[in-house]
C-alpha cells in the first residue's frame, strides 16, 4: 500500500477540544439547582443536583491531550482497470483517553466505485455504499481503526482517495475534538490494454538485432540466396547439395534480423464522447490511451523500439527504448495523457528537427476532429515518413438531441469528415479504425510492400 498521509491538525493539545450542549447543559442545570437552593433554601434541590455535578466531574476527570490524528493509504500495487481495489482510513487515539464516538467522512474519486466499506480493529457500525458518506465507530486508548475500502477501478488514470476527516467525542460526550483533515493520496490505475497482434511486416528495420527482416546481408533467419564461398564466410553456411553438383563450395546467403522504430503519436486536441469505464463506452481519449498501451505492449515484446509523442501544445515525448522497463514506463506515462485545445499549429513543436527517425512507423491515434490533425497526417506522408492513422472516434457517436437544425449539422459534419479521409488516403495516409487485434494487419502489409519501392520525398 502506498504511505500513508501525513495526519494534519487543526489545533494541538487542549486547546484542540471544545466543550459539547451536553456539558453546558449540565453545568446550568447544576447551576440554577444549587441557585434556587440557596434562595429557597431547600435542601432537596441540592440532592437533584447532586447527580449533575458529581456525573460531569466523573466524566472529566481525565480529559485528553492530544488530538486525534488521520491516515489515508491505498494500494500501491500494478492495478489495471477493472481491477479490486483495496484501501483503508485509519483514524487513531494518542491519548490515554477512550474515544466513545469517532465520525469518520473520506471522499473517493468516482472512478474508484467503493462497493465494501467496514471497520476493523473496533466494532462494525454498519457499512454503506457510498464512501463520502459519516461512519461512526469507537476508538480504544493508544490504538487505532482502520475504515477499510474495497471495490473496483473503473478508468485509467491517477485518482484520488480522500481526503478524510475525523471528529470524536470523548469524556461521555462532554468533550469533542475540533475537525483533523488529512490531504488524499493518490491512486494509479493503468489502462487495460485489449487483445492486440500485427503482422510481422514493418516498413523498414533500422537496428542491429531484432525480429524483423531486413534487406541486408547478414547474419539472419531470411534465406536471400546461393553464392560462392569467400573467405570470412563460416563452415556451418555451406550448402553442400549445391557445392556437390557445382563442384565448388557454395554458402547460403541470408538477411539480417533487425529491430524497428514505432512512434506512437497521441492527438490530445479534442476529445468526443463520454467515457462508461472499463465496462461502458469509451471516449476518444479512452480509446487512445487503451490502443496505445495495446501497440506498445505487442512491439516492445517482439524487441522493437517503442517511443510516445502527444500532438498537442505541451508536446509531452518519451524517447525511445525496449525492454520491460520500457512497457511500464509507457504505462506510467499514458496516466497523465489528458485533452488540450490549442490556438495555435503544434506541428513544429511536436516535430522538431532530428527528433523522429526517417525509418521509424508512425502510428497516429486520432478522432480527426481538428482540421490540423489532417494536416499534420499529410505533412508526415510528404516528408516521406511511414505513417499509419487509428481512428480512435467512437462508432456509436449519437448526434445531439436539441431540437431545430442539430441533427442536419450533425450529418453535415460528417459528410465533412468522411470527405477529409478520403483526402489523407488519397495523399498516402492509411486510415483504418481500432478494432483490436488484426487493426493494422492490411495496413502494415500495404506500407511494407510500398516500402520496397523507390521513395521521392518532399523537397
Amino acid at each position: 500500500m502506498t504511505g500513508p498521509s501525513v495526519p494534519q491538525r487543526e489545533t494541538d493539545g487542549a486547546a484542540g477540544w471544545a466543550p459539547t450542549r451536553a456539558l453546558g447543559r449540565a453545568v446550568l442545570i447544576t447551576g440554577l439547582l444549587l441557585v434556587a437552593a440557596v434562595v429557597l433554601g431547600r435542601v432537596d434541590l441540592i440532592v437533584l443536583a447532586a447527580p449533575f455535578a458529581l456525573g460531569t466531574a466523573y466524566a472529566l476527570r481525565r480529559r485528553p491531550v492530544a488530538a486525534p490524528q488521520v491516515w489515508v493509504g491505498a494500494d500501491d500495487g500494478h492495478l489495471v482497470e477493472g481491477g479490486e481495489l483495496t484501501g483503508a482510513v485509519t483514524v487513531g487515539n494518542p491519548d490515554d483517553v477512550d474515544y466513545e464516538v469517532a465520525v469518520l467522512r473520506t471522499r473517493v474519486s468516482p472512478w474508484l466505485r467503493v462497493d465494501g466499506i467496514g471497520f476493523t480493529g473496533a466494532p462494525a457500525t454498519g457499512g454503506r455504499s457510498v464512501a463520502d458518506r459519516p461512519f461512526v465507530t469507537s476508538v480504544p486508548a493508544a490504538s487505532a481503526v482502520d475504515l477499510e475500502l474495497t471495490g473496483t477501478a473503473l478508468r485509467w488514470g491517477r485518482h484520488r482517495v480522500g481526503p478524510a476527516g475525523a471528529r470524536v467525542a470523548t469524556a461521555g460526550g462532554l468533550l469533542v475534538s475540533r475537525a483533523v483533515i488529512t490531504e488524499p493520496v493518490r491512486v494509479r490505475v493503468y489502462p487495460k490494454t485489449e487483445p492486440f497482434d500485427a503482422v510481422e511486416a514493418m516498413p523498414r528495420a533500422a537496428g542491429l538485432v531484432g525480429a524483423h527482416h531486413s534487406r541486408r546481408p547478414g547474419e539472419g533467419g531470411e534465406l536471400a540466396g546461393v553464392r560462392v564461398f569467400a573467405p570470412g564466410d563460416r563452415l556451418r553456411r555451406i550448402d553442400w547439395r549445391v557445392s556437390l553438383r557445382a563442384r565448388q563450395l557454395h554458402v547460403a546467403a541470408t538477411l539480417s534480423d533487425r529491430d524497428a522504430e514505432v512512434v506512437v503519436l497521441l492527438d490530445v486536441l479534442a476529445e468526443a464522447g463520454r467515457s462508461g469505464g472499463v465496462g461502458g463506452a469509451a471516449s476518444v481519449l479512452d480509446t487512445t490511451v487503451r490502443a496505445a498501451a495495446a501497440i506498445a505492449e505487442h512491439y516492445l515484446h517482439r524487441g522493437d523500439r517503442v517511443s510516445l509523442l502527444e500532438y498537442g501544445p505541451s508536446a509531452r515525448r518519451l524517447r525511445p527504448a525496449t525492454g520491460r522497463r520500457q512497457y511500464l514506463t509507457v504505462l506510467e506515462w499514458l496516466l497523465d495523457v489528458h485533452v488540450e485545445a490549442s490556438s495555435h499549429e503544434p506541428y513544429e513543436q511536436v516535430f522538431g528537427p532530428q527528433l523522429l527517425a526517417a525509418d521509424a512507423l508512425v502510428v497516429v491515434l486520432t478522432p480527426l476532429l481538428d482540421e490540423r490533425s489532417a494536416q499534420m497526417l499529410a505533412r508526415l506522408a510528404r516528408s516521406g515518413r511511414f505513417v499509419v492513422a487509428v481512428d480512435t472516434l467512437p462508432a456509436d457517436l449519437s448526434p445531439p438531441k436539441d431540437r431545430g437544425w442539430a441533427e442536419v449539422a450533425y450529418r453535415l459534419w460528417r459528410l465533412d469528415r468522411d470527405t477529409m479521409v478520403a483526402q489523407l488516403r488519397e495523399h498516402g495516409v492509411p486510415v483504418v479504425r481500432w478494432a483490436g487485434a488484426g487493426s493494422l494487419d492490411q495496413v502494415l502489409r500495404d506500407v511494407a510492400r510500398l516500402a520496397t519501392a523507390p521513395r521521392v520525398g518532399a523537397r
